[in-house]
């Protein structure tokens, strides 16, 4: 592969070693060759064959590290699952409403190509993709140029419930322990891809729909594999209940007893621990836990707000000595507004606009990130880092003024300013747009496939037989 020299860089958010921190650094030159940077700084000398590109105007940050994401589920959600939640369990969209609208399987693909899409362009370079198996998956992830992480969900158990306010559970056991014969024959299939961007990662789905026999035993596999483990934890009240009521402990407290938590441990979403306000438990210990077993927390704040719900808070997390990264989860498929999200969460949870920077916030979305997929060359703008680069147009309207670029970005431009996006040295988006995939006519897809789904919510709402437009009234009626 050619070398590529940026050059003349206005900002390059650029790592800092010695003081483990993301700094600027105006007006520097971004070389990389095979995949990995190998120059940051000021008159790069430029290889013979190399390709100059102009960093005039141009801000090269870090691809951003979306850890939590479930692309081939959530786009057909968009104008379903906004304003929805059971009122009679805690408002979680899972038991209810979650079920009533499921893409088919022709649909997978095309939801799979138009999140990709979306994550190229709000400037991802790497994602965890926590997702049912189809026939597609892993030619459309190499087809897209992101680095994946290909994680199949599998479970002991399903949920539901019948009247809007029990959750039950229908237990399979066998079906639990097939699941992850099959998620292990898929991972190796994706890791012995030729493109080399390919990784596997174990996840038990829930920690309620798992036992524990499922849950240690993905977790040893994934030990002796050398792969990060992840399953959602504390995401919900009525789960936080369920398991309290079977173990006596919080579900925090329980992966800490059943040895699953460690350094290549992530706990999905990790809201309702001890001393959440909203669990009222007898113990404080659920964040010296996390902090203590270096296990990361994956913090998606979008799809909770939907529903009135808020980890409490990103600061304090942090402050505890917690590893954070962050992911999209949900619909719309973009970091920088999950990024944006993030930092006005946490300030409106710790009732102070001192309760996380920006720049902790960003922290997150790349290094933090990294760290919990085991990984010291992404998320960085590095001499050896891969070259996995986003360039942001600093001319883009509405990242003017840009006195702090960083910010501009995430509070005001979002993935309007991203130009282009490099994973492992390779151009995947240019001018803003993602040549590699046809993401307008999976949109197309992914529209008929709601309709489709539309039509099958009355069989599958078991509370009451509802229609969509009855569980999710349209803003508007139709006149």
């Amino acid at each position: 592969m050619k070398s590529t020299l940026i050059k003349n860089a206005d900002v390059v958010v650029a790592w800092d070693d010695a003081r483990q921190r993301h700094v600027y650094m105006k007006n520097a030159d971004v070389a990389f060759a095979d995949g990995r940077i190998t120059h940051i700084g000021a008159a790069a000398q430029a290889a013979p064959d190399a390709d100059i590109v102009n960093g005039s105007g141009m801000m090269v940050m870090p691809g951003l590290v979306d850890i939590h994401s479930h692309l081939v589920h959530e786009p057909i959600n968009k104008g379903y699952t906004d304003e929805t939640g059971s009122a009679g369990l805690y408002n979680s969209n899972l038991y209810e409403y979650m079920p009533t609208m499921e893409g088919d399987e022709e649909a997978a693909p095309a939801q799979l190509t138009l999140a990709a899409a979306e994550l190229l362009m709000s400037g991802v370079t790497t994602v965890v993709d926590m997702s049912v198996a189809h026939e597609q998956w892993i030619d459309i992830m190499v087809q897209s140029g992101l680095r994946a992480y290909i994680a199949p969900m599998f479970r002991s158990a399903r949920w539901f419930t019948r009247n809007g306010h029990v959750v039950e559970y229908e237990w399979n056991e066998k079906a639990g322990e097939a699941g992850m014969e099959r998620a292990l024959a898929l991972i190796d299939k994706a890791e012995a891809h030729a493109c080399g961007r390919l990784t596997g990662m174990l996840v038990p789905a829930q920690i309620d729909t798992c036992t524990p026999e499922l849950l240690k035993a993905s977790y040893q596999e994934a030990q002796r594999r050398g792969l990060v483990w992840q399953t959602h934890a504390a995401q919900s009240l009525p789960e936080f209940h369920e398991i309290t009521r079977r173990h006596g402990l919080t579900p925090v407290q329980w992966l800490h007893s059943l040895g699953v938590l460690g350094q290549d441990s992530i706990v999905g979403h990790g809201i309702f621990v001890d001393d959440h306000p909203n669990t009222h438990w007898n113990t404080a210990t659920d964040l010296s836990i996390l902090a203590e077993t270096g296990a990361s927390v994956a913090h998606c704040p979008t799809v909770f707000l939907r529903r009135g719900m808020a980890l409490r808070d990103f600061g304090r997390y942090r402050r505890a000595g917690i590893n954070l990264g962050i992911g999209t989860d949900t619909y719309p498929h973009n970091m920088i507004e999950e990024m944006r999200h993030v930092g006005y969460l946490a300030r409106l949870m710790a009732q102070t606009p001192r309760a996380v920077t920006t720049g902790e916030v960003f922290h997150a979305a790349t290094v933090g990130g990294a760290k919990a997929l085991g990984r010291d060359d992404l998320g960085r703008v590095a001499v050896g880092a891969r070259a996995d680069i986003v360039m942001v147009d600093m001319t883009h309207h509405l990242m003017r003024p840009s006195r702090d670029p960083v910010r501009s970005l995430v509070y005001a431009a979002a993935d309007r300013a991203v130009h282009t996006v490099y994973v492992d040295g390779r151009r995947v988006v240019h001018e803003g747009q993602v040549h590699s995939l046809d993401y307008r006519k999976a949109a197309e897809q992914v529209d008929e496939a709601q309709r489709r789904a539309e039509a099958l919510v009355p069989s599958r709402d078991l509370v009451a037989g509802r229609s969509a437009d009855q569980m999710s009234p349209l803003s508007f009626d139709v006149v």
